[in-house]
Parts: C-alpha cells; sequence; structure tokens
C-alpha cells in the first residue's frame, strides 16, 4: 500500500509461473540495466544507409509498394499531417507508393470520407499555377494530425463561406452564393481552402488550379437533349460548372487541443512514419513543442517498451527513438564489405518527400557553389544508394552535383537513368536542365553530367538540356 513493491510478472523462472514482487527501487534499478543493454547491442549505420531504409520503409519501389485502394488508405494514413507539395502529391508521392495508383482512387476515398485533405499554405506569388501545400488525414484520426486554420483577414465573402458551412454539411459552390459575385467568391474560397479552413470532397478543383485550367463548357453539356417539358422547378444553370470549385465544400474539424494527446498521437505517428526518430525529422515538420515536446512522451514509450532508446544513425546523436521491428531491418541496410559494388540503384523523390533524409533527419552535403539545396515545393532529389547524388530545382532549370570520387560518373549515370524514367512513366511532362553546378549548360563543353544526362536521353536545345 505504501508503494515500496510491485506486484507483477518481472522474470522467467519456470519453477515459480504467476505473481511476483520486486522492490519498486530495485524494478527501476533492472529496468534501467535492460535498456542499457538493449542500447549497447545496436551498432549503428551510417547515414548513407539509413538513407537506403526509409524510402523501403514508406513502401517507396516494386517490391515494397502497395496496391488498391486499402494500399492508399495505408500510404495515406502513414503520412497524414505532412505538408506536401500539392504537384507532388499525386505523380511523386502518392504514385511511388501505390503500385496501381490512379487519381479515381484518391477521389473515392475522399467521397467516402474515409479520408480528407486539407491546405497548408498558399502558393509563393512567383509559383507556376498554384503550387501550395496541402496535408492528407484519416477521418478518424483528422482532429489528431489537423493544424488550426491560419488566420488572415477575413472580408464579407469569407464570413459568408463559414457561415454557411458552420452549421454542418456540405455545399456545393452556387449553394454557397449570396450577394457576392462569383470571382469574389471563388478566389474567397480558394483563400479559406489554402488557410485550411475549408476542404471538398474530390481533389479534382485543386487538379485544375494546378494544370491552370481555363473553364469551358464541358463536352456532355454541348449536347445536351431537349427537356422532356416545358415545366422546372429549379431555374436551370445558365453557366457551366467552374472546375476549379467543383463538388462540395465543408468546414474542416476542429483540432484537438488537448496537448498531451496531440503529442501521444504525434509521437507514435512519427515513430510509424520514419522507423527512426530524431530531432531532425522532428524540426523538419515542424511540431509543435518541437523535440522537447515529444521527448517525454517517447522516453514513457521506451519505459513501458513501445519503443527503444539508442544510437541507431552515426552522427545523429544518442537521442534517437525506434520500434523494436525497425532496428532489425534497419541493420538489413548496413554498408556492404564487399569491394565489388553491386548495380547502382538510384531513386528519385520530391525534395520534400519524408522519405528523403536529407533536409531532415539528415544534413545536406556540402555543395562548392554558391547554390544551395531545400526541401522546396517542386524541387526533386535523386539518391543513388542511400548517398545524395543530385538536386534538382522545380523544372530542372538547375541541377546540383553532389557525386564525387572515382565512380562519380556512374553514380551520374545511375541517376540521369532515374530521372529520365519519371518522363518516361509520364509522371512529370519533361525536364529542362538550364544550368549544372551555377554554370550554364550551354557554356559546358563536356562534364560527366552532361555527357550522363545525353545519355540518357536528353537532347540539346538553345536553352539547356531537355527530355518530355
Amino acid at each position: 500500500a505504501d508503494g515500496r513493491v510491485v506486484r507483477g510478472e518481472f522474470a522467467d523462472f519456470p519453477d515459480s509461473p504467476g505473481e511476483q514482487w520486486c522492490d519498486a527501487q530495485v524494478l527501476r534499478i533492472l529496468r534501467r540495466r535492460s535498456l542499457a543493454a538493449l542500447r549497447s547491442a545496436i551498432e549503428p549505420v551510417s547515414p548513407a544507409a539509413y538513407a537506403r531504409f526509409l524510402p523501403a520503409w514508406q513502401q517507396i519501389g516494386a517490391r515494397g509498394a502497395a496496391s488498391g485502394l486499402d494500399g492508399l488508405a495505408g500510404v495515406i494514413e502513414q503520412l497524414a499531417g505532412v505538408p506536401l507539395p500539392a504537384s507532388a502529391v499525386e505523380p511523386l508521392v502518392l504514385a511511388a507508393r501505390v503500385r496501381d495508383y490512379s487519381p479515381a482512387m484518391l477521389d473515392e476515398l475522399l467521397a467516402s470520407g474515409e479520408v480528407l485533405w486539407a491546405g497548408a499554405g498558399a502558393p509563393a506569388g512567383n509559383a507556376p499555377a498554384a503550387d501550395g501545400w496541402v496535408t492528407f488525414h484519416t477521418a478518424d484520426s483528422a482532429p489528431l494530425t489537423l493544424a488550426p486554420g491560419a488566420p488572415f483577414d477575413f472580408g464579407a465573402a469569407h464570413r459568408q463561406i463559414l457561415d454557411t458551412l458552420g452549421g454542418g454539411g456540405a455545399f456545393f459552390f452556387r449553394q454557397l452564393a449570396g450577394d457576392t459575385s462569383e470571382a469574389e467568391l471563388k478566389t474567397a474560397l480558394w483563400e479559406l481552402i489554402w488557410a485550411g479552413w475549408v476542404t471538398g470532397d474530390t481533389f479534382a478543383p485543386m487538379r485544375t488550379v494546378l494544370a491552370g485550367t481555363r473553364r469551358s463548357t464541358p463536352a456532355h453539356r454541348s449536347k445536351r437533349p431537349p427537356r422532356l417539358s416545358r415545366y422546372s422547378v429549379a431555374h436551370a444553370a445558365t453557366r457551366a460548372a467552374d472546375p476549379a470549385v467543383a463538388g462540395r465544400w465543408s468546414r474542416l474539424p476542429a483540432p484537438q487541443e488537448d496537448f498531451t494527446v496531440r503529442a501521444h498521437h504525434t509521437a507514435e505517428l512519427l515513430l510509424h512514419r520514419y522507423g527512426v526518430l530524431t530531432r531532425g525529422a522532428v524540426a523538419a515538420e515542424a511540431v509543435p513543442g518541437g523535440f522537447a515536446g515529444l521527448y517525454k512522451v517517447l522516453t514513457a514509450f521506451e519505459e513501458a517498451g513501445r519503443c527503444q532508446r539508442g544510437y541507431f544513425i552515426e552522427s545523429l546523436g544518442a537521442a534517437q527513438f525506434a520500434l523494436a521491428s525497425t532496428v532489425d531491418r534497419l541493420r538489413g541496410y548496413l554498408d556492404g564489405v564487399d569491394p565489388a559494388r553491386p548495380e547502382y540503384h538510384a531513386v528519385v523523390l520530391a525534395a520534400a518527400d519524408p522519405a528523403n533524409p536529407y533536409g531532415a533527419a539528415l544534413s545536406w552535403p556540402a555543395h562548392p557553389g554558391t547554390a544551395r539545396p531545400g526541401r522546396k515545393a517542386g524541387a526533386l532529389v535523386v539518391l543513388v544508394d542511400g548517398e545524395l547524388a543530385w538536386f534538382v530545382e522545380r523544372g530542372g532549370r538547375s541541377l546540383l552535383n553532389f557525386a564525387t570520387g572515382a565512380d562519380a560518373a556512374e553514380v551520374q549515370r545511375a541517376a540521369a537513368g532515374a530521372l529520365a524514367g519519371l518522363i518516361a512513366d509520364r509522371r512529370v511532362d519533361g525536364i529542362l536542365v538550364e544550368r549544372v553546378d551555377g554554370v550554364a549548360v550551354l557554356e559546358i563543353r563536356d562534364s560527366p553530367t552532361t555527357t550522363a544526362l545525353a545519355e540518357a536521353g536528353f537532347s540539346r536545345t538553345p536553352r539547356g538540356l531537355r527530355l518530355r
């Protein structure tokens, strides 16, 4: 009753099964020493090994890719709450993880209410089309992963939309209209979307905005047969629906305000997202409270046996947390000891994809030029055997080469082939490389980078090397 002894099952004694008693202080010593033994038994892997592990952990690749609606739902569950560039969501993030992905699959999950999407930041003023940031959430845990709507100056049109949606339910765009003009209402709606206040039951409007599609009359309306009756209950629509505001719109659910509940869910979610959770990964996601806020939760997880703390990845500090099953799998990506290199394996990711560890868990490698890589919307990274080989700005206008050493030419050849594969699979419309390491391509006579691009099918144009 005084708490000096604890009742439970602490040791596996064949001759004394059942209930056991242990002094509380002795139990704490046993627990600390057991955890210390677990930590010392783990040999850390190299950062490159972790960079090979993370894409596979997130089901990127032919062997690990998910499939079907259930597979897509599982991918969204793992990526819940991650801000992603809107232009990269389908071709570079979801299609890389789901073998048979199609836009109709995402729309089906959204229409069924299983998942929802939210804006997470308006596009920059000079961004092509409207490449802002979006997040996806599962319906049952959305309050735990949604961020509060960003505050801004609400006008009359914004208040009209929120007042209409505030009572619950979903509404078509025309049902939101009042005295406000259609153009003003559309602008206000998209400002609320980007700020994280409103969502829709389909991703089609986002695709329209990204493509910059002009409003036009759909083909099925141009051939509508004559009405069978001159009577109608409602007035006929005089204009075709704008595809940029198609579908039904509703308010996003209110985020969970209890910090403790959100912290526990966030810690568990990040462990399953990254396999090994580090300070850099938490900082990259801008988690409220930062790593210090999650540290107490992760320590409690460790004491409860739900995760392990240790030095799993070299040079990332000792405050690393991982699931027990993750550690064994991570060690399967140890650097090989055979001097004969295997076939170079390259993977192309959106720079902001959580499967890219660089700029998050791992620091960007040093580059001799003045340009610096970043987890930017539209940018790509090419990893070859876990090492960062290339960083490609949006559309390829600038390419930074990080491949060095005796095998740099082979590494770049693999990187160029992976880039060309994106275009062959129609996940990217085309790439035009204008500058390499800060130098205009047309001023470079010969280099391993331009040679690799040419061998992969890029052709010289007046602006640079292009493939489409």
